[in-house]
């Protein structure tokens, strides 16, 4: 008779414990069907085979949630993005400009050059932002929200304010150059709210309405008043949604913002009826005809360039709405000349960018622990989403035309230069994101070797 060992003792069933009894020892999982396992391909458990489409979709799938969870995702998507925005920006300014500067005797370059002065100048408010600590940054708000307030104002005196197109919000620097101050004061909320809000965060003070509303939304509505007084209805629409976003961070209640909301809305039916000229944008909303006295042709045009440019778009250079048809080519109308030279592969990379520029802000201002990098965060997002959403609006036929330009993209150094500087402002809170300095320490040159990897010694050849 041949010894044998007797069966340890357990569970019945196909599936025993993986340790055994207090003995130490492991017990050894039985075979399941191949069917069980997902196949001979081995798709993962319960999910499609490898080698099929669905199994590549899911495998994609996994790749892809793991980038967008690396530590720098949100770094390389606001510099990137943004970057991109500005030279594709910069390429369409000097492709629909080059008319509207000769009609009005110029070099074909003079916009473009103008653009790519501006550009430059904001490359270094964009480094100086990015580079600036958040304590300097809180101690710059209140001389720049104050700063902001006193142009506004010298801006309504006779002789130093400057109309153009109906809008009194203009000071001229001399020669060819002006400002306007009130898209200063975007930035100016931005910075001085964040850190308002911040400093009662730190008091436990937010759990109050009133601390909430003041003097955070009286300050601000003082600024909408006065940019109201200048004609300004679209830097009004977008400074309103910084307000917003800066209570939605906060963590304002559901009644208090919709009263907020409520009040802004009935502020704005107000401003509209009493404007001719602004009931007369809101009546050109999905309008496919000119109208009566052609108060529709700028809309309307929009559209026409939109369908010239098909899928692919006419080429780099060859709109024919740029040609007088289509009035401010490359302000506020610029995506229209884009869809119509780009085509609509065009202008959905437009919207791509955007739209993972508003994507790595949310994700800045939900992951920081700081309380002002999450409102200054939040801020910014709502104020490029915001403003992308007006204009591009406007140009689909969907919003009434509000005079606001593309971010980042039209033409106008005193959009650009606050915009850049805003941008600044997210690189610099997206590299502190948890994780992210340690990453970029990581890729700069002579630090590979103080990971915790071992370095392995080079073997003479032959050996294994």
């Amino acid at each position: 008779m041949h010894d044998h060992v007797a069966p340890r003792p357990g569970p019945s069933g196909p599936w025993t414990a993986l340790r055994g009894p207090a003995t130490g020892s492991r017990s050894v999982r039985p075979s399941r069907p191949a069917a069980a396992r997902g196949g001979a391909s081995g798709g993962g458990r319960g999910g499609p085979p490898r080698g099929t489409v669905l199994g590549g979709l899911r495998t994609l799938h996994t790749r892809a949630r793991r980038a967008w969870d690396r530590p720098l995702t949100a770094y390389y998507l606001i510099l990137g993005g943004s970057l991109l925005i500005i030279v594709l920006g910069l390429v369409m300014v000097y492709s629909a400009s080059q008319i509207k500067a000769l009609q009005s005797g110029l070099a074909p370059t003079y916009f473009f050059r103008k653009q790519l002065l501006a550009a430059a100048i904001g490359a270094l408010l964009l480094l100086m932002a990015a580079r600036t600590p958040v304590r300097l940054l809180r101690a710059l708000a209140y001389p720049l929200l104050a700063g902001t307030v006193f142009l506004l104002v010298l801006v309504q005196v006779p002789g130093i304010g400057e109309t153009i197109n109906g809008n009194t919000n203009w000071i001229s620097l001399g020669g060819p150059f002006q400002a306007q101050p009130s898209e200063f004061a975007k930035l100016a909320v931005v910075l001085w709210g964040a850190d308002l809000l911040a400093r009662k965060h730190a008091k436990k003070l937010l759990t109050q309405w009133k601390h909430l509303l003041v003097p955070l939304v009286p300050v601000t509505f003082v600024l909408l008043g006065l940019i109201m007084v200048g004609g300004d209805m679209g830097t009004t629409v977008v400074l309103t949604a910084v307000l917003l976003g800066l209570l939605w961070v906060a963590g304002a209640p559901t009644r208090l913002f919709s009263g907020v909301i409520g009040v802004t809305a009935a502020l704005a039916f107000l401003f509209i009826k009493t404007s001719a000229n602004r009931m007369s944008r809101l009546a050109c909303i999905g309008a496919t005809d000119p109208g009566a006295n052609d108060q529709c042709w700028q809309a309307v045009h929009g559209i026409y360039a939109l369908a010239n440019g098909g899928w692919f778009g006419a080429g780099l250079g060859a709109s024919v709405e740029k040609w007088g048809e289509l009035p401010e080519p490359h302000t506020d109308f610029i995506f229209a000349i884009t869809g119509e030279e780009l085509g609509l592969a065009g202008t959905l990379s437009v919207l791509a960018l955007f739209a993972a520029l508003g994507y790595a802000g949310i994700r800045v201002a939900g992951r920081t622990e700081d309380p002002f990098v999450r409102y200054a965060a939040g801020a910014v997002t709502t104020w490029i989403t915001a403003q992308a959403v007006v204009n591009i609006g406007a140009v689909l036929g969907l919003l009434p035309i509000a005079g606001v330009p593309l971010p980042l993209f039209s033409y106008g150094g005193s959009a650009l230069l606050p915009t850049m500087f805003a941008i600044g402002l997210l690189i610099a809170f997206a590299r502190d994101e948890p994780g992210a300095r340690a990453a970029l320490a990581m890729r700069q040159p002579g630090v590979r070797w103080k990971t915790m990897r071992r370095r392995v010694k080079k073997r003479p050849s032959g050996e294994r």
